[in-house]
This record gives structure tokens, sequence and C-alpha cells, in this order.
């Protein structure tokens, strides 16, 4: 869309500028009251796409958190924590949720998936001994492996680890 074709108010796109959270308020105030003539479409509209963006970073955002975390539990079984369980588990409930509320993100999982890789790769390497190097270059876990609560790789959790409960 050519946003120089969109008109926008002068005052109205110098609120944008100048008190941000000002301006979202009006705009809301004037869609909700029908006043399209004063809305700054020029705006609304890069605000809208930027949503859009925000929430497909969220997903591999958080995707890279699961995926560095499964990479430690597999690559480093000896220092498994309390700590990294319940942040596998926190994060692929905030996944599941995600695509709950947002189910036109799932065509998009498999390539946030890829991207989100080399995320969990650094996240990996960051909190471990181990250096970027000593993990596969291709993510291997699956999308279901990657949500299943269940799933955590390498050696099984040992007895005297109790952390795992129903979700």
């Amino acid at each position: 869309m050519d946003r120089k074709a969109i008109a926008s108010s002068p005052q109205t796109s110098n609120l944008y500028e100048t008190d941000f959270y000002a301006w979202t308020q009006e705009q809301a105030k004037l869609l909700q009251q029908g006043v399209w003539e004063n809305l700054d479409i020029a705006n609304l509209v890069e605000e809208i796409e930027s949503l859009g963006k925000q929430v497909r970073q969220e997903l591999r955002n958080r995707l890279g958190v699961v995926l560095g975390h499964l990479l430690k539990w597999e690559f480093q079984p000896n220092k498994r924590s309390k700590s990294w369980f319940f942040t596998l588990r926190e994060q692929r409930r905030r996944i599941r949720q995600l695509l709950n509320e947002n189910p036109s993100l799932k065509p998009y999982f498999p390539e946030a998936l890829q991207i989100a890789y080399e995320d969990g790769i650094d996240l990996a390497a960051r909190e471990t001994s181990l250096t970027d190097k000593d993990f596969p270059a291709e993510c291997y876990y699956s999308i279901e492996q990657v949500l299943d609560s269940t799933f955590f790789p390498g050696e099984p959790i040992t007895s005297g680890e109790n952390w795992v409960v129903e979700n």
C-alpha cells in the first residue's frame, strides 16, 4: 500500500510522534465514534502491520527458549535442573496458548522453528560449557516434540527428580 497516498491530518500525525499513548487513545475514540475522516490512516496501517510482526516474533522467541532448553537437557543430562524443567513447561504452555489465540500462525510454525533453532543453539551454548559446534546444525526436534509436555530428549528423568507433574 502506498502510504504517501493515504491522508493523515498533521495534528494526529504530530501526536503520533510526540505522545504515542495519547495517539492510540485518540484513534480508538475516533474508531468507536465512526469519525473516519479524522483517523491517522497511514500510522494506523503501520501499527496494525507491526502488531502482526510482534506476534510472529513472540512465537520465535518462545521457540528459541524451548529449543535451547531441549538442547541443554539432551546434551548435558548431568546438569538437568528443576529450573530447566519448569522453563520448558511454561514456554510450551505459552506457545500452545499463542497458537490457540492466533491459529493463523500454525502454517508459519515450521519456518519459525527453523529460525528459532539458531537462537536455541545460542542460548544452550551461552548457558553450558558446550559450544555452538557441539549441537546439530539443523533442528531435528519435530513440531510435535517441541509442543509435547512429556517429551524430554536423551536419557530418561531419574526417579529422584520428581518435577514431572501433569499440565
